[in-house]
């Protein structure tokens, strides 16, 4: 057997989001979770609506401008109408 190949294991500190930390063996010294277990709506039951950055916002801003194709396409035959009379 070789000696000395396989990566040191320390006691590392897991740290959530939600606060929660918690203790086991990995080859990291410590690690920043998004999400975890006594936070993730699977484990806990509870629906929790997570918006990183603003994203949901971002979305409806840009397409709170935009105008459904039916209503563009009905507004320019009603221009015609009036051009032609």
């Amino acid at each position: 057997m070789q000696k000395d190949i396989h990566p040191k294991n320390d006691l590392t500190k897991f740290r959530c989001g939600c606060g929660n930390e918690f203790e086991t063996l990995s080859t990291k010294t410590e690690v920043i979770l998004d999400i975890c277990s006594n936070c993730h709506p699977f484990y806990t039951g509870k629906q929790k609506f997570i918006d990183i950055a603003g994203r949901v916002d971002r979305y409806n801003k840009r397409f709170a401008k935009a105008v459904p194709k039916a209503e563009k396409k009905a507004d320019k035959k009603e221009e015609k109408k009036e051009e032609a009379k």
